[in-house]
């Protein structure tokens, strides 16, 4: 239960700041967004691994670093999570007016594309700085990971709304921030993540 508290705090905070500065029109939106994901992990990462991402947890299922039951658990905690985010910062966040991320035709292969490429990315950077034998003290792990999503929001983020993260999907298109349609997005980025988990494995097999 430590764990699944971790994750629930840790994935509402991360998409209460994506609604937040998105409907604030804030303009340090992606580098606001990734600073709570890097103090959240250092926060909650030695409980819990510091998810709070469904497409991080599935990747941590195929590297083994967490069984079925327990991913299940995360699963719930994260999506439970970014739907209540989405009901708090509607209630509190008076909003800019915005425009709902919902491609169509080639600009949705875009979208699915680069949702695809970054979470991934950031998959394979948390497997490989967060879970890996040779790095089991390591401080920057927060970093990598939260500069991962920074690089992904600024680079394709008029693309897809730059979301890499189920949880960040769920909440957005709650909040009218990203249209439903883009519930697809869940398809590539959970091809990502199991792309990132067999990558690590394939790189490294002998790090169980």
């Amino acid at each position: 239960m430590h764990k699944l508290l971790v994750e629930f705090i840790g994935t509402f905070f991360l998409v209460f700041t994506v609604g937040a500065t998105i409907r604030a029109a804030a303009p340090l939106a992606p580098l606001a967004i990734g600073a709570v994901l890097m103090v959240m992990v250092y926060a909650g990462g030695h409980i819990s691994g510091g998810h709070y991402n469904p497409a991080v947890t599935v990747a941590a299922l195929v590297r083994r670093r967490i069984g079925a039951a327990e991913a299940a658990g995360y699963w719930a905690a994260q999506l439970s999570a970014g739907l209540l985010a989405a009901v708090v910062a509607g209630a509190t966040i008076s909003a800019s007016p915005v425009h709902t991320v919902a491609p169509r035709g080639h600009g949705m292969t875009s979208a699915l594309i680069v949702e695809f490429l970054f979470t991934f990315a950031l998959a394979y950077v948390v497997l490989n700085v967060a879970t890996s034998k040779d790095h089991p003290h390591n401080s920057f792990y927060g970093l990598a990971i939260s500069f991962t999503v920074v690089v992904g929001a600024v680079s394709v983020g008029d693309i897809s709304g730059g979301a890499f993260n189920p949880a960040v999907v769920v909440g957005g298109a709650a909040m009218g921030l990203l249209g439903w349609s883009t519930l697809t997005y869940l398809v590539p980025e959970l091809i990502g993540a199991v792309a990132a988990g067999l990558v690590f494995r394939a790189l490294n097999p002998a790090d169980r």
